[in-house]
């Protein structure tokens, strides 16, 4: 790993871990871990260059097909690449067909950057992820196996116990909340070999009373009917909450902060 490191251009790819879901600002928009590390290199490096074309939903194949090329062709300095964890959700999923395009994605983007980033996603704790753990963890060995081939880095968010925690996730319990996301960009930073801001990032936040029966019903039937009945419909139908969707920053451009 580089210390004192300097990077001048981020590009990053991916679906909604990357586009920044549930870290919403007040206009309603989404920052994300991304976003405020992009923020950070930005303000050690003058002329700093960013670019994100995750678009939530995706699939790996739809990462490979829509995005992959367009980062390799920017040659930026650091590619960060999370995909595959929407195709393990799905009721049916190859697993050889996800871990062999995450090996063509891998294999086109790290001759193209100075440093490819990937990432083991953060896994909440709960029983509805549960059932999913072997895909999730057969995914992340795969990450881990191409890594090691192609001299990217791997962030284990997979492994924090601060990131496992329900109070990180938002109300759909699929993407995390802007603390969530704060860590995440502290984990990438690190990882980068910038000198830490938070050490104790993986440290779990502080216990408090668990939910009464009543509030966690509730909290039930309203996941249920706001997030868990459409994401079933979507899949039934093959429709994608990505579909139609722009990417958040499609061009290469230096980054300044949202609102200045």
């Amino acid at each position: 790993m580089q210390t004192n490191a300097t990077y001048t251009s981020l590009v990053a790819i991916g679906d909604s871990f990357t586009e920044g879901m549930s870290d919403r600002l007040p206009d309603g928009s989404y920052r994300g871990w991304a976003d405020l590390l992009a923020a950070r290199m930005a303000a050690r490096t003058p002329g700093f260059r960013y670019a994100n074309l995750a678009v939530r939903g995706k699939l790996i194949g739809q990462i490979v097909a829509e995005q992959v090329d367009v980062a390799a062709a920017m040659q930026p300095d650091v590619i960060t690449l999370v995909g595959g964890l929407n195709d393990t959700l799905r009721p049916k999923c190859d697993m050889g067909q996800v871990r062999g395009l995450l090996e063509e994605a891998v294999e086109r983007l790290a001759p193209a950057c100075k440093q490819l980033v990937l990432m083991r996603s953060p896994g909440r704790q709960g029983p509805v992820l549960a059932r999913f753990r072997p895909r999730m963890e057969e995914l992340f060995a795969c990450v881990d196996d191409l890594a090691s081939r192609h001299g990217a880095l791997v962030v284990d968010l997979y492994g924090a116990p601060s990131l496992g925690d329900p109070r990180m996730w938002d109300v759909d319990r699929l993407h995390l909340t802007g603390e969530g996301h704060r860590r995440v960009a502290e984990a990438v930073w690190q990882t980068l070999g910038y000198d830490a801001e938070d050490a104790d990032w993986r440290t779990p936040i502080p216990p408090s009373p668990p939910p009464g029966w009543g509030a966690r019903r509730t909290a039930d039937a309203r996941f249920a009917r706001q997030y868990l009945i459409p994401w079933i419909g979507r899949r039934l139908t093959g429709r994608s909450s990505g579909d139609g969707r722009p990417a958040k920053r499609p061009d290469l451009l230096p980054y300044e902060t949202p609102g200045a």
